[in-house]
């Protein structure tokens, strides 16, 4: 096996842009995988060679990533996301109907090898479900009807209609062009003012942009808020090695769908704050990771890059300042580990994306072992604002602490989920809810509420009068996390909730640190015994030991995260967790909300689901 010539050149344009062989590796089996359909062992022996590698290394990184395929499938490959919002939305009933329909099992291919169906964890497309990927192209709020279409041969799209924030709040700033026509094109972009300060933000020295960022006290908009300018401040003076910046563009937090709308809706904005942060810096290359399953944001951003390129915005002597800055969008290849900023690295040399030992810090010893900034999406836009408007605008833009215009994510029980602008934390989570969001569908009560994304703490419905800032949501016992939150109505299972996401952080652990890749598994088994109704009182006990034995104890902040689905949920629902032990499984078969299956009294549970076992099975819409 070898690349036709056409994939000979482009894999040699692609090698042209790392400073090190190895970070091709990724790239060189995407095309491996689209010309041979599969990552035969011949091709990955083919690659090996192409990069100097041992092929046991080359096999060591492709098994680490979902999207890499080791057998041949179907024509069409129908991707079905069953995370949480997805899966609120009867994603499970979906995924079980289609496999239905083709007579296969989940994962398998139809006996005429035209398709094939699969589970796949969050695509960040949390507004849209559920959702649903064809070959890569957006099926969002799919329905059985879709499925059917496109079972007959019929090609079906449907991307996420971005709703716009109510008519009383203030104007949109980092949405400001999402809604133009065209709004991806360079034509768009500059007639609405975009490019028209990039010289002269090139010709402030470095450490000019570095100190307006730090007295704008802009905060990192990824999940943990630590200061931007404060962060960049970290770079070692001395060191005569070349500086990177990474843009992390992979946008896996469940919940979490705000990057997705600059990247696929205004590109050029991100393109230009990389090059304004770049010289901030003082670094020459960009590296933009974005994440794999965003096929139609990459196509965009290289587009749009293209463009950049053209006008001299991108490259070197950027409009005659002498500024050199060169930007390489690398694509992941699925792995939600990939968020952490030195698994992102990793991934990006070309290896698996695991996470490192801290210290070193990137900011000493990142990509290539040489000093590195990685920023979020959303972060980083704020850069050419806050030169543009002032360090002083910035920092009043919102409430103390936490300025400049935010972007929420709001998902499920609501009637019009979307991702939103307002001035941060001037917003509550309650107008949020209702006021953006529109309120709970079919007039049901809130229940509880994902504040941040899936590894921020719930709240109940009684804690959502609270900013939405760092520091208000924190003093409420949860996170802001990366803002994508999620609204579970009356009608929704708490010990449910725990079980799904907790199946999701043990498929996406990256199998590192032992207690997290063992520790996991153990939740979910045991989370899966109470949901099935064969829980014992001990299992409480045990899943709060296991929590603790992963709680602090792994590289990196995925063990947190992965607890707390389980933890916050006892806390809040303990009431809830008791019910299942005792009566031997879910309240669901018996009442429309928790409330009321307490009110019927005890005991009913066993009669009911005995009676009802055989003619009224528990609904798969909501179940995994």
């Amino acid at each position: 096996m070898e690349f036709t010539p056409a994939n000979k050149d482009k894999f040699e344009a692609i090698v042209k842009r790392y400073p090190v062989r190895r970070s091709a590796l990724l790239p060189a089996l995407y095309i491996a995988q689209e010309q041979e359909g599969w990552l035969t062992t011949e091709a990955m022996e083919y690659v090996a060679s192409l990069l100097d590698l041992s092929v046991a290394q080359v096999h060591d990184t492709a098994t680490y990533y979902t999207m890499f395929r080791f057998g041949p499938q179907g024509k069409t490959l129908i991707e079905v996301c069953t995370t949480l919002s997805c899966w609120l939305a009867g994603s499970e009933a979906l995924l079980g109907s289609t496999c239905s329909k083709l007579g296969i099992k989940e994962g398998g291919t139809s006996a005429d090898g035209k398709f094939s169906v699969r589970r796949v964890e969050c695509l960040a497309a949390c507004g849209g479900a559920p959702a649903v990927q064809v070959n890569g192209e957006w099926l969002e709020r799919a329905t059985e009807a879709d499925i059917d279409r496109l079972l007959a041969g019929e090609p079906v799209k449907r991307a996420f209609d971005w709703p716009k924030s109510p008519a009383e709040s203030p104007a949109p700033i980092l949405f400001r062009n999402v809604w133009k026509d065209r709004s991806t094109s360079i034509e768009t972009y500059r007639a609405g003012g975009g490019y028209a300060n990039l010289k002269k933000h090139l010709s402030m020295t470095p450490d000019e942009v570095v100190d307006t960022v730090k007295k704008s006290n802009l905060r990192g908009r990824g999940g943990a808020g630590f200061p931007t300018g404060l962060k960049w401040g970290f770079l070692p003076k001395d060191n005569p090695k070349p500086r990177y910046l990474c843009v992390n563009a992979d946008e896996s937090e469940p919940g979490t769908y705000k990057d997705r709308v600059i990247i696929e809706k205004d590109p050029h904005q991100l393109i230009e704050a990389v090059v304004v942060s770049s010289h901030g810096i003082r670094a020459k290359t960009a590296f933009i990771y974005i994440r794999g399953e965003f096929h139609e944001g990459f196509r965009t951003l290289e587009g749009a890059l293209q463009e950049a390129y053209a006008a001299g915005y991108v490259g070197k002597d950027i409009l005659g300042t002498g500024v050199d800055v060169e930007i390489v969008i690398h694509r992941g290849a699925g792995a939600y580990e990939c968020g952490e900023e030195t698994a992102l690295i990793e991934s990006l040399e070309g290896k698996r994306g695991q996470p490192r030992l801290k210290p070193p810090f990137p900011a000493t010893h990142g990509v290539y072992g040489c000093p590195t900034i990685v920023n979020n999406v959303e972060t980083l836009v704020c850069v050419p604002l806050i030169l543009d408007r002032g360090a002083d605008w910035f920092a009043s833009y919102g409430v103390e602490k936490n300025g400049g215009p935010k972007l929420y994510s709001i998902s499920g029980d609501v009637l019009r989920p979307g991702s939103y602008e307002a001035p941060s934390g001037k917003v509550t989570l309650r107008q949020l809810i209702y006021d953006y969001a529109g309120g709970m569908r079919n007039g049901r009560k809130l229940r509880a509420v994902v504040p941040g994304g899936s590894s921020t703490p719930v709240l109940t419905a009684d804690e959502i009068d609270v900013g939405m800032d760092f520091d208000s949501l924190a003093k409420a016992g949860s996170m802001l996390g990366s803002a994508g939150t999620v609204v579970l109505d009356d009608s929704r299972s708490m010990v449910s909730l725990a079980r799904n996401l907790t199946a999701f952080y043990k498929h996406e652990s990256c199998g590192k640190c032992s207690p997290c890749r063992e520790g996991t598994g153990w939740m979910l088994r045991l989370l899966e015994r109470v949901e099935a109704g064969k829980g014992e009182e001990k299992d409480l006990t045990t899943l709060a030991q296991v929590c603790d034995s992963i709680s602090g104890k792994t590289l990196c902040p995925f063990g947190d995260a992965a607890i707390t689905p389980a933890l916050s949920t006892m806390a809040k629902f303990r009431e809830e967790y008791e019910y299942y032990i005792r009566e031997k499984g879910s309240w669901q078969r018996l009442a429309p909300t928790f409330e009321e299956a307490k009110r019927r009294g005890p005991h009913t549970a066993h009669s009911s689901q005995s009676s009802q076992s055989e003619e009224s099975p528990q609904s798969t819409v909501g179940t995994r």
